[in-house]
């Protein structure tokens, strides 16, 4: 790509989808003019011109809920993806094994919930019983070991091998990790395929040290999209130290690495069965997790929310079932704070216009509503009225931004576009049709909430072929980008 000059004038675009042909000028990284073509003057011209012959300029895209080094570190993996059940697993990991050298061999993406047989590590070790395996599923909120790798970290009396929550997140971590390099590579590799794609930031929820991962990423190169690094709880406490606030520039580049939100869990996820609902799930009942499960209980919510709060670190609780979100809701309401709930997934009528009342951003993903409306109809059945409810959440006044939670879904908006216009992603009719949102308004959420382009703002632009009002599904979520700019930089594009 060619370096961006200091001033440069976009002829001949249009402004938004179905908008009037304008030209924009972008400076030192803003946007400093926004004329109608018809009444473009000299001045508005300055520096390098660049005619767009007719295509549609919007505001840059963000992905709001991503884990950058898993998303990464996927494109690499096993995919297992569409896997129909856990023998059908063990035969890929058989085909797909190569050289028993000692190394772990990787897969993600398995989604259990509907299966008729189920996972254990008898079934992996029968395939490949000295080479450690280790299996992430589709939520990231389990992982499935053979005897060999569960030996590796410590578990080799683990009944199943099939280890879910907080204790997955455990063992992954306990797993020999690539060399801290690769995975940089990897992560520079995903940023700028997500640019190619129409995004120009992402808020990073990868688990960890991700501030300081961020701050040695930035020092080896600039990464092509925006990212507001989050911050868990247990590094909370050294952010404090440093006096770290969200939104405060840190890194080599400080004007595209940025400190995120606070991540909280109240609970699990749908596809495990541990999302915190009211109602039992079907052939749980009168058992222990017949509910699902409260990761951090209300009392230490509402504390670590307040600490952060006090010292200018945003809130962002995980919540899916409908219970989760009422308690993540009443934390919010007793520490009086902005923040976010991320995934909103099931939600209590009641709650719904407290989103807006509270001040509080639903970090929703799109894609998840047709990815999960066959485990939903099982595992949340009589409920589903009220499962991704992005349309009721709207009209309720809530602030919507779409994420991808990448890897449970790829790493592109224009999915989520699509998913959340269309509410299906095959040949079968729309799941709950009356959740559906227009594309305007799809488009106001997957970019943070802008809806117009106007002078002062950053130069988080991307162009497209396609007039997005006038796409049909397959072609929103197909979207041709022709470029992408981030903070005056083409990160995308034939410039």
């Amino acid at each position: 790509m060619a370096d961006n000059p200091s001033s440069l004038t976009l002829t001949r675009v249009r402004l938004g989808a179905g908008g009037p042909l304008v030209r924009v000028r972008v400076a030192d990284g803003r946007i400093t003019h926004v004329v109608p073509e018809s009444d473009a003057v000299a001045e508005v011209d300055g520096g390098r011109r660049l005619d767009l012959e007719g295509r549609v300029l919007l505001p840059g895209l963000w992905d709001a809920h991503v884990h950058l080094a898993e998303w990464a570190s996927a494109r690499h993996r096993l995919d297992l993806a569409g896997t129909p059940s856990a023998q059908a697993v063990a035969d890929l990991v058989r085909e797909r094994a190569g050289a028993a050298d000692g190394s772990v061999l990787h897969g993600y993406g398995f989604r259990d919930g509907l299966w008729a047989d189920a996972p254990h590590k008898a079934l992996l070790d029968a395939v490949l019983p000295d080479r450690p395996v280790a299996l992430v599923s589709a939520d990231l909120h389990a992982v499935w070991l053979n005897s060999a790798c569960l030996a590796l970290v410590g578990k080799g009396d683990h009944p199943t091998g099939l280890i879910r929550e907080h204790e997955a997140h455990e063992v992954l971590s306990a797993l020999p990790a690539a060399p801290a390099d690769v995975v940089d590579g990897w992560i520079e590799e995903a940023c700028r395929a997500a640019a190619a794609r129409g995004v120009t930031g992402v808020i990073d929820f990868q688990f960890g040290d991700t501030v300081v991962d961020w701050e040695r990423r930035s020092a080896r190169f600039q990464p092509a999209v925006r990212v507001s690094a989050a911050v868990y709880p247990s590094r909370l406490d050294a952010a404090i130290e440093r006096g770290l606030r969200t939104g405060d520039e840190v890194g080599a580049d400080g004007s595209l690495v940025r400190v995120g939100p606070l991540k909280l869990f109240t609970d699990g996820s749908l596809n495990t069965r541990t999302a915190l609902c009211r109602d039992p799930y079907p052939g749980l009942e009168g058992t222990d997790g017949a509910h699902g499960i409260e990761e951090t209980a209300p009392d230490e919510l509402v504390r670590l929310m307040r600490r952060a709060a006090a010292h200018g670190v945003v809130p962002a609780v995980h919540a899916i079932g409908d219970r989760a979100n009422t308690v993540a809701l009443d934390a919010f309401e007793a520490v009086r704070c902005r923040g976010r709930i991320e995934h909103a997934q099931l939600l209590s009528p009641q709650d719904l216009p407290r989103f807006a009342r509270l001040g509080i951003t639903a970090g929703v993903q799109p894609r998840h509503a047709t990815d999960d409306r066959d485990v939903a109809d099982r595992h949340w059945a009589g409920r589903t009225e009220r499962a991704f409810a992005y349309a009721d959440l709207l009209a309720a006044g809530a602030r919507l931004e779409f994420g991808s939670d990448a890897p449970v879904s790829p790493l592109d908006p224009w999915l989520a576009i699509a998913s959340a216009v269309s509410r299906t992603d095959d040949e079968r009719p729309a799941w709950h049709p009356e959740q559906r949102l227009s594309v305007p308004d799809a488009l106001v959420a997957a970019a943070r909430g802008r809806r117009l382009i106007r002078v002062g703002d950053p130069a988080d632009l991307v162009v497209v072929d396609v007039d997005p009002l006038d796409a049909d599904p397959d072609t929103l979520r197909a979207m041709p980008v022709h470029a992408t700019m981030t903070n005056g930089r083409w990160t995308h594009g034939p410039y």
